[in-house]
């Protein structure tokens, strides 16, 4: 998309397009850029975005400049953007409802860089779909140390015969998804992450921690198990990230993980837009098994 402004049909849908020229990222990559990207990883990612109250965050003049968070569906939104009232922590709120190739463009469109979703489906907002463990390196600990305890993690849950999938946060740290798919309530699923955060920090106090507190995370990964909550959101995966460059928060294989950590190239894990596109195109994507994979938290956990 070279021109400034264009208006095309998506599934029916009238869409216009404006600023298409417009730099988002100090690297250059413009809006036109944002909306073409977004349109071709759209079959990959609205099964993650579908039915979940989103929340945009949006980037009007570039990554560079101040963002907000829209957790509100936009009044001026067209009839067609299904929409969905949930109550938040501040009350209800109408949440847009990123179900189809149009929706997400049309978002993108209002300078949508990143989309965090909830846990939970909008139409059952207590019961969480998955459990996620975010691993965040805190200086001088990198992404490599994310990926030791991120493998770690996952023989702990096999133990527990959950299956495990990876992404990167598309930023510094990695993302664990637990799919449950199956009846359990977040109280389940903050309690058992918690317990195996601590679990993990138990066995490698210096350089692991399950604590909320930023004075004690220098050095060590922190487990946040928090993110198990009804009110958190965590980016979606394949959603770009608002950095001086694109990058994107990218399903990544066991094997990967496994050879990263031994090599110490994390540049291995560092993905932008061209390149998700690639693997796609080659069938790579984990994260397609999500949502309907059918696990249960265990009863009990073992200490």
């Amino acid at each position: 998309m070279s021109q400034s402004s264009a208006s095309i049909t998506v599934g029916g849908r009238e869409l216009s397009f404006s600023n298409l020229d417009k730099p988002l990222y100090a690297s250059g990559f413009t809006k036109g850029n944002v909306l073409e990207y977004y349109g071709r990883v759209a079959d990959s990612m609205l099964p993650l975005l579908k039915g979940r109250a989103v929340t945009l965050k949006r980037y009007p003049n570039g990554t560079a400049a101040p963002f907000f968070f829209g957790k509100r569906c936009p009044p001026h939104k067209p009839d067609w953007v299904n929409t969905a009232t949930v109550t938040g922590s501040t009350g209800d709120v109408e949440h847009c409802l990123i179900n189809d190739t149009a929706t997400l463009l049309w978002a993108a469109n209002l300078a949508a860089l990143e989309f965090h979703v909830p846990m939970a489906l909008a139409n059952k907002p207590d019961r969480p779909t998955a459990m996620v463990f975010d691993l965040d390196p805190g200086a001088p600990a990198t992404l490599i140390d994310c990926l030791r305890l991120g493998l770690k993690l996952e023989k702990r849950l096999g133990g527990y015969d959950l299956k495990c999938f990876a992404k990167t946060s598309g930023s510094k740290g990695l993302h664990i998804y637990v799919p449950l798919n199956s009846a359990v309530t977040f109280d389940q699923t903050k309690t058992f992450a918690r317990q195996i955060a601590q679990q993990l920090e138990k066995e490698d106090p210096t350089g692991v921690t399950a604590t909320m507190s930023k004075s004690v995370r220098a050095g060590k990964v922190f487990i946040d198990w928090s993110q198990n909550d009804r009110h958190k959101t965590t980016v979606c995966a394949f959603s770009l990230r608002a950095l001086s460059s694109p990058t994107v928060s990218t399903p990544v294989s066991w094997t990967e993980i496994k050879s990263a950590e031994k090599s110490g190239y994390v540049s291995k894990l560092v993905f932008d837009p061209a390149s998700v596109l690639k693997r796609l195109a080659m069938g790579n994507n984990s994260f397609g098994e999500i949502p309907a994979l059918k696990q249960k938290l265990p009863k009990s956990i073992t200490a």
